[in-house]
């Protein structure tokens, strides 16, 4: 495991776990929240090998 220290807003740490999809790059973090698991797991299905420019298009989906 690696983890890298850094002050994270409360009120991500509030959001349930389940809700939030977390992936990096090599100068960022991204947090992709959703209103359920079920949206949640369904855009880690749907985005498994895309790049960050790719996943945030897929992202934009979930949002409207």
């Amino acid at each position: 495991m690696i983890c890298i220290k850094t002050v994270i807003p409360a009120e991500l740490n509030e959001i349930d776990d389940e809700l939030k999809a977390i992936y990096h790059s090599s100068d960022t973090v991204c947090f992709y929240i959703f209103k359920t698991r079920e949206l949640r797991n369904e855009f880690v299905e749907k985005t498994k090998g895309m790049n960050k420019e790719q996943r945030e298009q897929i992202y934009k989906e979930y949002t409207k």
